[in-house]
This record gives structure tokens, sequence and C-alpha cells, in this order.
């Protein structure tokens, strides 16, 4: 256990090293906002952190990790305690950054950073992991398969929201690719010679909707329509789309997961067309955030003149959730100070890339780093999280 530091010390040292490397956090974020990349097509994101840590801390990146080429790991000191920050950069289709990882990726660099200079005075070793595609591949999940958060004692990470919350609230989640194959025919010559794969999809549509009034609490089916034929004198051959479900836990999203792939076969049973149900290589599962980690968080709001509001309503779903199921994590929400702002709209994408946004990725910088000082210097925490017993 480290005894060169006090925690009040250290806090104070790492809030200066954030507040002297302030402009860097910012342009970091106004960056990487400014110039969206979607899942897995992020190069100018990860090469832009991975050339600012080197500059800012003298440490090396490594840029491409396992089948991941946007993913990235820095990594600084040499204590017993290793502490990983993630950082995800990854923008939506056609909106951006409508959920704001810019300023995800701005925090975990700006306390990386921060931490770099005490990180052995504190015991610890802190890794920062550049984790792409949580909007569209769970980059998360690769990374743990493949041992990237290996001989982690504690992740962190904050994600923005309309305002401050200790934790956010989402559902595990798991999508399936439906593609239904009939049998064109002329739609007025000879529409008896043809199986309707559109028509399967409607039967499907008409199903799950139906199906909805059944669902268990928590539980949600939602989906697209990604083609279903190319002329209306032709009868649609095939159809197809993506459906996702979403519940409180993994039992019972294996439930939900079950109703749709049944109403899918009954819009395939009642035309005679064939369906094809092809579920995800990996399901985002349930978020399990570690109580004494929250608690250090929502204890640093007031260093940066932050109260955390009422819990976040459950909504969404995050590759965290799997983190957070091998290792004590926790993913708070930084407010941009809009309580009705709502994420993945382009309202939100506009706070994400202004001063709301600036303020969020220097103030959550802070946090993080102040956090991390905690797991290493209070005696219990460090302790809990060393010999992995539960919170």
């Amino acid at each position: 256990m480290p005894d060169i530091l006090a925690a009040d010390e250290a806090k104070s040292r790492v809030r200066a090293a954030v507040e002297a490397n302030r402009d860097a956090v910012i342009d970091v974020s106004r960056r990487i906002h400014a110039d969206p990349e979607i899942g897995l097509q992020e190069t100018r994101a990860a090469r832009l952190l991975v050339d600012r840590i080197g500059a800012t801390t003298g440490v090396e990146a490594t840029l491409g990790l396992g089948s991941l080429p946007t993913a990235f790991r820095a990594e600084v000191g040499s204590g017993e305690l290793v502490v990983t920050l993630c950082a995800e950069y990854d923008a939506l289709p056609e909106i951006g950054h409508g959920c704001g990882h810019n300023i995800i990726a701005a925090s975990a660099f700006g306390a990386f950073t921060a931490l770099a200079p005490i990180a052995d005075d504190l015991g610890i070793t802190v890794r920062l992991l550049g984790t792409p595609a949580e909007e569209n591949a769970g980059g998360k999940v690769t990374l743990l398969d493949e041992g990237a958060f290996d001989g982690t004692h504690a992740a962190l990470m904050v994600h923005p929201g309309p305002e401050d919350s200790i934790e956010m609230n989402p559902y595990a989640s798991g999508g399936i690719q439906i593609e239904f194959t009939g049998r064109e025919a002329h739609a007025s010559a000879a529409p008896h010679d043809g199986v309707n794969a559109l028509d399967a999809m409607t039967i499907m549509l008409t199903a799950i909707g139906l199906a909805r009034q059944q669902l268990e609490p928590s539980q949600q089916i939602h989906g697209i329509v990604q083609h279903g034929g190319a002329a209306p004198n032709v009868i649609p051959g095939s159809a197809g789309g993506v459906w996702m479900g979403r519940a409180a836990t993994a039992e019972a999203l294996e439930r939900v997961i079950a109703v749709i792939r049944r109403c899918a076969e009954a819009g395939a049973h009642a035309t005679g067309a064939a369906v094809t149900l092809t579920e995800g290589p990996f399901r985002y599962l349930d978020l399990r955030t570690d109580a004494g980690l929250n608690a250090a968080y929502a204890a640093n709001l007031e260093s940066v003149g932050r109260v955390a509001g009422v819990p976040m309503p459950r909504g969404g779903s995050t590759d965290m959730g799997n983190v957070s199921h091998r290792f004590p994590c926790i993913h708070p929400l930084i407010g941009l100070g809009d309580p009705v702002a709502v994420p993945h709209t382009p309202g939100f994408a506009a706070l994400a890339g202004s001063e709301p946004g600036d303020r969020a990725a220097v103030d959550g910088a802070t946090l993080l780093a102040s956090t991390v000082v905690d797991a290493a210097l209070d005696k219990a925490l460090r302790t809990r999280l060393l010999t992995g017993s539960e919170s």
C-alpha cells in the first residue's frame, strides 16, 4: 500500500494536471466531434488519441489490438492495482456524435494524462483502452474475449447525458437479422405461382405488435425492414430486416429473443416462405456497477461543482455491461446541463460539440482521475478491488 501521497494532495495534483491540460482535452473532444466516424472505421479518432497520448505523457500507445485495428492501449505505472479507463469514440450514422462519445474519449484521455505522473506514487498501473464500435459492433466484447482487459481490477468511464447521474440504467440487448425467402411471380398474371416474402414479414410485424401486450416489464422489441421487394408488379421473393430485443437481465433477454423468433417463424409458416434467423456474434449484458466506486465518484462531484440528479430511467444498452460482469466498474452520466436533451438526436450532438460538452470533458477527466485516487488510497476499497471480494 503506497504511503507517499495523501488523498487530498493526490487529488489536488490531478485537478491541477487536468486544468493545465484543459486546452488539449477540449481540442481532442472538438476534433473527434467535428470528424465523426462510425464503429470499426474510427481511424482518425484512434490515431489522434494515440498521438496526443504520446505527445502529452511520453507513453507510447499501441494502435490496433487483436482483431480491432481502431482499438488502442496505453499503460503507465507498475503498481499491483490495475485500473482501466475506457475511451469510446465512434459516432452514429447521419447524426454524428449524438451520443457524445467525443466527450468519453476526451475525459479518458484527460484522466490518463493527469494520473500518469503519479501512478507509481499511488501504487497503481493505469491502462487506457480505446474501445471502438460501442454503437454497432460491441468493441468491448471483442476486447474482453481477446484479453485486452485481463488483469483489470477496476474499469471506469463517464458517458454524457442530459444531467449528472451516478448510474446509467441500460438494458441487456441482442439483435437478429431476419430474412424471408419466397418465390417471385407476376403480381397480376400469375400471383398464385408466387410465395410472398413481404407477406411473411407483415405477419411477423403484426405478431410482434400483438405480442407486446404480453411482454414482461422492461422487455422491448424494435427493428427495421431493410428490403421487401423491388417492383410493385412482382411478388416479392425476399424480405428482411434487423430486430432488437432488450430486457433488464440476460435471462429476460433470452425470453424476449424467443418471442421475436416465434413471430418470424409464424410469418414463414403462414405464407410458406422460408426464414433464416441469424443472431449477432454477441449480446450486450445488463450493467452491474460497483457500489464502492460509485460512492467515490459521487463524493468527488462537489469538487467540480456538480450534483447528482435522480437515477436515469432505464434505456439503451452498452457493451460496458459485459465488462461489468467481469470486473468492478462504473458508468456514470456527466451532464450537459439540459434535462430535456435526448441522446441519439441532432440536438444532443450539437450540445456535445459546444461549451457544455467542453465542460463535461474536462470535469469528466477530473472525476475519473479523482475516483482512481480513491481506489488507490482508500485501504478498504483498494483491498476489496485487489482481492475481488464483493462490494
